[in-house]
């Protein structure tokens, strides 16, 4: 059949040519911008799922900036805490010098005390001056604030809390299970040492700081025996006191399994024997040693660590430390105490989501010379002219005491900071990095164009549209025959 009104022949032609170039210009778009999906109608649920991972890569990245971010911030505080723990140990060694008395002159004395004084308002001037973007670091900005500190509890350290948005203060209970106890040692006296007529009896007495002898005559009274031994508690780590009227108590001056009483009887022209172990009767011993004892305590409810009167509990996102008053009503089996965290910490977002989950919490305690030291031995700030630490003519044991426990609290505030960035930050930037190599590869598999095989379509595409190309022109000149008929 011959008709030339409707060329059916072409119509397919340009069907199937249009299709070819559309496959073509499909394919040249997915070479030329490296993607196989541009738009939607490209792959739907491709799309859907390509669009989340890259949402999950940009969050990855900023996890990562922030983890960074973090460690360069205890970079800096760890900066500033290694000069405070420098000039801590050259305060040692001058209050270590003026001690020895003897050879040392009021002059040479003086001159101490103004590089005590110099090295003291460094310390508060680096605490005062580190800083990162102009927040500072160590002059506790970054300690978290506690209210309703608990009856019985003498010192409170939170190294970190973790604390939402919608709370307002996160209330830590302490409870005391058994308390913590000295070790003590009881010595029959009487009113005065009684030996029946037999003459001097001479002890050895040992504690954690140390050992000495002391001898004792017929008759020597109880007070006299309780000054003897207490002239010697700094050396030997025990302190004694009147029992009752006829026995007289040593105990060790700390809380603890690891501190210790021990009491011998080295020479003694009689039999008798005075060491017992109760202050009420029982059968005395020549030779007797005791321990201490350490508190059992639990931490909202989780058992603590404990040493002596000291008890702490480290998990996720909470770490507190409290000091038990061993004279308080706490130290009892049954004793409890509530405080609140009220907020402070230096806070890091480590993670993807910003959520208290992935939410770090980390506190920086105040490293000034009002703050290094511990209640009970005293402050820096005592070593300044006019304390009771002052090398001039202070307490030279006193201050040295104090030293020692700033050196163990910067100390120990540093091995933190080093724990944190390794195990924390470091580990944490070395996660998010598998993270993001995967999460890239995923998003790369569904979404990026392959070349090799898009080349292949390409070349297809182009021989089918220059074959539906060649197809059409003869379809249009098929109709021309008619004219064969006509003529």
């Amino acid at each position: 059949m011959s008709r030339i009104n409707q060329n059916i022949p072409s119509l397919v032609a340009q069907r199937v040519l249009n299709g070819q170039n559309k496959s073509l210009a499909g394919s040249l778009q997915r070479l030329s911008t490296g993607l196989r999906i541009n738009r939607g109608a490209d792959d739907p649920a491709g799309l859907i799922a390509s669009e989340n991972l890259r949402a999950e890569k940009t969050a990855i990245n900023s996890a990562i900036s922030n983890s960074q971010r973090a460690d360069q911030v205890v970079n800096v505080a760890e900066g500033g805490l290694q000069e405070i723990s420098n000039m801590l140990v050259e305060l040692q060694g001058i209050v270590g010098a003026t001690a020895n008395e003897a050879g040392v002159s009021q002059e040479e004395r003086d001159a101490n005390q103004l590089q005590v004084d110099s090295i003291l308002q460094t310390i508060d001037r680096i605490a005062n001056a580190t800083s990162f973007q102009g927040t500072k670091l160590l002059n506790g900005n970054f300690d978290y604030t506690v209210s309703g500190q608990g009856v019985g509890l003498t010192d409170i350290t939170v190294n970190a809390a973790k604390l939402s948005d919608d709370d307002a203060a996160r209330s830590v209970t302490i409870s005391v299970l058994q308390s913590a106890q000295t070790a003590k040692v009881y010595l029959s006296t009487g009113a005065s040492f009684a030996n029946g007529g037999s003459g001097q009896v001479t002890f050895e007495v040992t504690g954690s700081k140390g050992v000495q002898q002391f001898t004792f005559a017929s008759g020597t009274a109880q007070s006299a025996i309780v000054a003897a031994v207490n002239s010697f508690s700094d050396a030997l780590g025990v302190t004694a006191s009147a029992a009752n009227a006829n026995r007289v108590v040593l105990y060790s001056s700390e809380y603890g399994a690891d501190s210790f009483v021990r009491m011998k009887e080295l020479s003694n022209e009689n039999s008798t024997n005075f060491v017992f172990s109760a202050a009420a009767a029982g059968a005395g011993v020549d030779d007797l040693k005791d321990f201490g004892r350490d508190a059992t305590v639990l931490i909202n409810g989780t058992q603590a660590t404990t040493d002596g009167l000291t008890a702490r509990v480290s998990t996720d996102g909470f770490d507190v430390s409290v000091q038990i008053n061993g004279t308080n009503a706490i130290n009892t089996a049954g004793g409890t105490s509530t405080f609140f965290i009220t907020g402070g910490g230096a806070n890091f977002n480590l993670a993807p989501s910003v959520n208290l989950a992935g939410k770090v919490s980390l506190g920086i305690e105040t490293v000034t010379t009002g703050n290094l030291g511990a209640s009970a031995a005293g402050f820096l700030s005592s070593l300044k002219s006019g304390g009771s630490g002052n090398v001039q003519n202070g307490n030279l044991s006193q201050a040295q005491e104090v030293i020692d426990s700033a050196i163990k609290q910067v100390s120990s505030l540093r091995g933190r900071l080093g724990a944190f960035q390794k195990n924390v930050v470091g580990s944490t930037i070395s996660s998010l990095g598998i993270a993001l190599e995967n999460t890239t590869a995923a998003e790369s598999a569904i979404r990026d164009t392959d070349f090799a095989a898009e080349t292949a379509n390409m070349t297809r595409a182009q021989i089918l549209s220059q074959a539906a190309t060649q197809s059409l022109s003869l379809a249009n000149t098929a109709p021309q025959q008619v004219l064969s008929l006509i003529g």
